[in-house]
């Protein structure tokens, strides 16, 4: 990583956080997280471990009881998430991403609310970031594809021009191609200004983009580290990644664009 990436106050920190759904019953033991200006700094872990559940308590959805969560130095803790919004934090959940019965054009302009005077502006520059919606713009979203309507979910977030994207399993359900796309399209985002992260199921590749990784395991963070070194732990490897003969390096290429 580069120096500027690491430098002063982070952008966002989670510090300690103990959350759950249900009073007395918590995902979350203590989970720590801090991701700087311009970096993608991915979440990976089993199933169970925590990570839906850490971006959904950063965004405010489900409760912190303990710890806390900023935003370049202020707390937001348990902050409602129209305020957050407006402060620059935009998420984008795993499913009931897309309001279906909506043309794309009007999936947009519902992300943008919050600031109308800037519609034409943010829809040519997510047109531009995201070419294949523009030739869809009047389809209905429900009839859309899998991997379109991820891009048009992640689109009507960006539409409020955020400092930091949080993304749930953004590859979830797609074929490998349009997995390979959605990943280069982070990348992209990030490229623009935007830091991201980012829980991922598909750990290698998530881990090939990102800048800093952190493993989670029974609501905390196991293991954290730059997102190569984390692919190519052996630890992380055997309990995490599995064992499968599959050559990481392979893969980055493209991907690391």
């Amino acid at each position: 990583m580069s120096g500027s990436k690491t430098e002063g106050t982070p952008l966002i920190h989670v510090d300690n956080v103990v959350a759950g759904y249900l009073p007395g019953v918590n995902i979350l033991n203590g989970c720590s997280l801090t991701a700087h200006e311009g970096e993608i700094v991915g979440i990976i872990g089993p199933n169970g471990a925590g990570k839906s559940t850490l971006l959904k308590a950063m965004f405010g959805l489900v409760t912190i009881h303990e710890g806390t969560v900023s935003l370049g130095g202020s707390d937001i803790t348990n902050m409602r998430t129209n305020k957050l919004v407006e402060m620059g934090v935009g998420f984008v959940p795993q499913t009931n991403n897309v309001f279906p019965s909506l043309s794309v054009e009007e999936n947009l302009r519902m992300g943008l609310f919050l600031r109308p005077k800037k519609l034409r502006q943010r829809l040519d520059a997510m047109y531009d970031l995201f070419g294949n919606l523009h030739e869809r713009k009047d389809r209905s979203a429900g009839a859309l594809s899998g991997g379109e309507r991820q891009s048009l979910a992640m689109a009507r977030a960006l539409m409020m021009e955020p400092s930091v994207l949080l993304l749930d399993e953004p590859s979830a359900g797609l074929s490998p191609v349009r997995q390979d796309e959605t990943f280069i399209r982070t990348r992209k985002i990030n490229k623009t200004g935007v830091s991201v992260v980012m829980v991922e199921q598909n750990a290698r590749r998530c881990l090939q983009i990102c800048d800093r990784g952190y493993v989670l395991d029974q609501g905390k963070d196991a293991y954290t580290g730059a997102g190569r070194e984390l692919a190519d732990d052996p630890r992380v490897i055997e309990l995490y990644l599995g064992t499968l003969a599959e050559d990481v390096d392979s893969q980055r290429t493209d991907l690391t664009k």
